[in-house]
């Protein structure tokens, strides 16, 4: 059925990005298989395809790694699609989960974890501290799973017992949680029967206890189980047996004794879900209460959780994969390098392609020693869309800022601010994990036996505070040179914020965390509390630092949105063309086949609209001007919906990068910015939160959304948005149009997120995750295949498709040329030598030219009046670039360039190109160069 590598490319020419669930199936992506094939594309590249919980929309819960997702369409749904890419020579990428998996009943290693405790098989695969600094937790998992405090549960009668299919349950809002086997004798016995029957099932169960291994114990029960179920068949068992298990109502005060003894005799405690980050006592995923970690680095559960995938990888149906939150890992590098050992060998050698979720810092390199093929492209995102911003604006934009803002300082404040706060309340019981296992080492060693755990937890804070990365990647011999230095130099930079009598702590936790362990100190255990110490500080970075930057400050900092995106500094707003092409060199130096995005599922807003607010870096003023004067037309609204300034500022820009270009889009826009602006408000945790909402300050705001977007005559401000809309409309397109010609011709694999083949002013999730119009993309595709590549229909998106399909197509045959191929920054002269990036790549005798406009505002539109509005495009006048020109590198042909967008032609003048002769019809252009 499926066709040999040799067919078909493993390593991926363009990726399109799908979101898998119920409503978007296999086969719902089949249906699209040929539009996504007349794009370009060679591979789809899946969001998780395992099963993951029932109902979920995204795919990144799974409770069972065995098998294909059957909401899906199961694993005979993967084949179908798979059987069709490999008939078109395509291919498939599917996104991984191995560091965490979801809980509840539908995960069977948790539920028998839950029957079993510490006994069970799974108990070391999930990352939990049985034995922990909690005595009540010891030998059990904390599950925050209640809606309200547990006393208050259990007094009201809302957490009780059931009977179902021979097993017995303890039942709370919302959840099914097994009883230990080891309390069936008791739950049993107090059944008031005489049935023969029903004693058959408690000496059934009375064997699970008396079975001297796990092993046997788990055959009994299993064996107990069969038979209750058989004797609960009779109606009248039935009945006593349910008569039996109101002894343990808590209606009755007896009856509460006697279910809170019980469930405190299980595996589990039950909790406020509420208490988690206080309490917890196993590794969430950020801060996700029922999201557990698991120790993907043991051999059992590394085999585990990809069996099913080495099958599938083995048998030709997946190519390679894309590795979520690896940051989130024990050993990230050990665990690529033996997941592609084993990927190679199941395809006896032939590469597969892996690339890892992961956020640089600034100036932050991947690690080239791990055997991944990039990053999923966060850092391209940030720095294609950081050239394409006016850095000139930062003064001016810095001004309307301040008289918004509440905060003293700048982002770094904001940052240092939020991760205070969120390693006080959020993030609080990893915190103790950590300081307690930094305790544990430093009272192993005699030198170090007398450093405090309050010491520790004051210095540590500091450390974690301005922690400058996501984490380090020390192993079990200790931290590489790279991060040890990270380490010490973050500790110069808090010693002073501690007490002197602190600072000697500070420098032997640095010690302990960036040396080695101690010489002398070679003994199993001291080694065993380093490395725990180590992975406990590594895991707690990365979800302190995005928690704390992508989902609290960016919600809290609002000088410019569209710099408010993962993987972004949003306190660096532009970077020079020289910077751009320094990072994609070093880019293509060491991961030639990097992945290139500029929009995700994660993303903070759709990469059409940071486009579009990019404009407002160019004309900071004019922004200014705008914002005092609809202040002004809102300030009754105001004064009846009170909205702070900041949420008021971000709600402005909001509007702006979400606005439809045409008035017929704006029909569900109010509740979907009302739904952003909820999830805005409890993510920057200043007036509201999601562990405590302010549902006041919310209705204030969602008022003042709804009062001002009223479509009524007395109402200037809506139709003074829609002006300014389409006054930045055009240059944020240009923008937008510069974007993607980059991500299709720099070093690496680009990829297309789903739907953003034409315009995409979407917001964050679930607004970025909605159904696309395949029927119109079919359409307009139809259209494109015989009519030339124009800008009459901007607006429709029909250009942005044209070049995604065209320049894919162009890119097909031609791999080399867009990976390894040379990159060439090319010099510009002339009028307008800092609008355009201009580069080259060269690979086998080719020489193609690409250029690309940028910071168009001001010359594509003079004045702002409504007869100018409707006759703008996305194009800088060809007269406006005077005598601007391209120097083309020498050893090159340099007689003819041709133009693969619109198949114009021309002559190349001594060595230069004259702009104005090229970007005559459209913002951007790639240029085949002959001689």
């Amino acid at each position: 059925m499926n066709a040999p590598a040799s067919a078909r490319t493993l390593i991926p020419r363009a990726t399109l990005r799908l979101q898998f669930h119920r409503d978007f199936t296999f086969d719902d992506a089949l249906a699209q298989i040929d539009y996504f094939a007349g794009l370009g594309i060679s591979h789809l590249y899946a969001s998780p395809v395992f099963t993951a919980r029932s109902g979920s929309t995204h795919g990144y819960d799974v409770v069972d790694p065995t098998r294909i997702n059957p909401e899906l369409g199961g694993e005979d749904g993967l084949r179908r699609l798979v059987q069709a890419l490999h008939e078109r020579r395509m291919g498939l990428i599917v996104d991984i989960v191995p560091n965490h998996m979801a809980l509840g009943e539908q995960n069977p290693w948790w539920r028998d974890v839950l029957l079993w405790g510490q006994h069970s098989r799974y108990a070391s695969w999930f990352d939990i501290e049985w034995q922990g600094a909690d005595p009540a937790l010891h030998g059990k998992v904390l599950l925050p799973v209640l809606g309200k405090p547990y006393g208050e549960l259990l007094r009201a009668g809302e957490i009780k017992l059931e009977l179902d299919a021979g097993r017995l349950y303890v039942i709370c809002p919302g959840n099914r949680l097994p009883l230990a086997p080891e309390d069936y004798v008791d739950l049993l016995g107090a059944a008031d029967s005489g049935s023969s029957r029903l004693q058959e099932a408690v000496g059934a169960f009375r064997r699970v206890l008396e079975a001297a291994v796990q092993e046997e114990r788990q055959s009994c029960a299993v064996h107990a189980w069969r038979v209750l179920e058989q004797v609960a068949a009779d109606p009248a068992v039935h009945a006593a047996i349910v008569a039996g298990l109101e002894k343990f109502s808590a209606l009755t005060p007896e009856g509460a004794s006697a279910l809170h003894e019980l469930l405190e005799r299980q595996h589990y405690r039950l909790c406020d879900w509420r208490n988690a980050g206080d309490e917890i006592n196993w590794r969430r995923f950020f801060e996700i209460g029922d999201l557990i970690g698991m120790r993907v680095e043991q051999d059992d559960v590394f085999e585990a959780m990809h069996a099913l995938l080495f099958r599938l990888v083995g048998e030709g149906i997946i190519d390679g994969v894309r590795l979520d939150h690896i940051d989130g890992l024990a050993e990230p590098a050990a665990y690529v390098q033996r997941l592609r050992q084993r990927l190679e060998a199941l395809t006896q050698g032939a590469p597969v392609y892996i690339v890892a979720e992961k956020i640089l810092g600034a100036e932050e390199n991947l690690p080239t020693d791990w055997g991944i093929d990039g990053t999923t492209g966060y850092d391209f995102m940030d720095q294609a869309a950081a050239v394409l911003h006016d850095d000139d604006g930062v003064a001016l934009l810095d001004a309307v800022w301040k008289e918004y803002r509440t905060d003293p300082d700048g982002f770094d404040y904001l940052v240092h601010s939020t991760r205070r706060l969120l390693l006080e309340r959020n993030f609080a019981s990893e915190f103790n994990a950590l300081t307690s296992a930094l305790h544990a080492l430093a009272r192993s060693a005699v030198s170090t036996r007398d450093l405090s755990l309050m010491a520790i937890r004051r210095c540590l804070r500091e450390l974690l505070v301005y922690f400058p990365v996501y984490r380090t990647y020390g192993i079990r011999a200790g931290c590489n040179a790279r991060d040890a230095f990270v380490i010490r130099a973050t500790a110069a930079r808090v010693r002073e914020l501690l007490a002197k009598s602190d600072q000697a702590a500070l420098e032997a936790i640095v010690a302990l965390l960036a040396d080695p362990p101690q010489p002398g100190m070679q003994d199993e255990r001291h080694a065993q509390l380093h490395w725990r110490a180590l992975t406990r500080f590594q895991q707690l970075t990365p979800p302190l630092t995005a928690k704390s930057t992508e989902d609290t400050a960016f919600y809290r900092y609002g000088r410019l949105l569209s710099r408010n995106e993962v993987g972004s500094e949003p306190d660096q707003l532009g970077i020079s063309v020289e910077d751009f092409h320094r990072h994609v060199m070093r880019r293509q130096q060491d991961f030639p086949l990097a992945m290139l995005a500029t929009a995700t599922h994660d993303h903070k807003r759709g990469e059409d609209a940071r486009m579009r607010l990019a404009v407002l870096s160019e004309i900071p003023a004019h922004w200014q001007s705008t914002l005092q004067r609809w202040r002004a037309l809102n300030q009754t609204a105001r004064v009846q919906m009170p909205i702070d300034a900041v949420d008021e500022l971000m709600l402005y820009q909001t509007l702006i990068g979400a606005w439809p270009l045409e008035q017929s889009g704006e029909a569900n826009l109010l509740e979907r910015v009302s739904a952003w602006q909820q999830k805005a408000l409890r993510e920057a945790k200043r007036r509201s939160d999601w562990n405590a909402p302010d549902p006041d300050y919310e209705g204030q705001c969602d008022g003042f959304l709804r009062r001002i977007l009223r479509a009524d005559a007395d109402n200037a401000f809506l139709p003074a948005l829609r002006h300014f809309v389409q006054e930045v409309a055009a240059a944020g397109v240009l923008n937008s149009l510069g974007q993607t010609v980059l991500r299709l011709t720099v070093p690496g694999v680009p990829d297309l997120y789903q739907g953003c083949d034409l315009w995409d002013f979407s917001l964050v999730d679930p607004d970025n995750r909605r159904p696309v119009d395949y029927a119109l993309r079919q359409r307009l595709m139809q259209t494109g295949r015989t009519a030339p590549l124009t800008l009459e229909d901007w607006r429709s998106g029909a250009c942005k498709q044209q070049v995604i399909r065209t320049l894919l197509h162009f890119r097909s045959g031609r791999e080399e040329l867009f990976t390894t191929g040379e990159y060439v920054p090319l010099a510009v002269t002339g009028e307008l030598a800092d609008k355009l990036i201009a580069f080259a790549r060269r690979s086998g005798g080719l020489t193609i030219i690409i250029l690309v406009s940028r910071h168009a505002a001001r010359l594509i539109v003079s004045g702002h009046t409504a007869q100018t509005l409707h006759a703008a495009t996305p194009l800088i006048p060809p007269e406006r670039w005077g005598d601007t020109a391209v120097q083309l590198p020498q050893g090159g042909p340099a007689g003819e360039w041709q133009s693969v967008l619109s198949g114009s032609e021309g002559a190349v003048r001594e060595q230069r190109i004259v702009v104005a002769d090229v970007l005559r019809t459209l913002p951007v252009d790639v240029l085949v160069l002959s001689g």
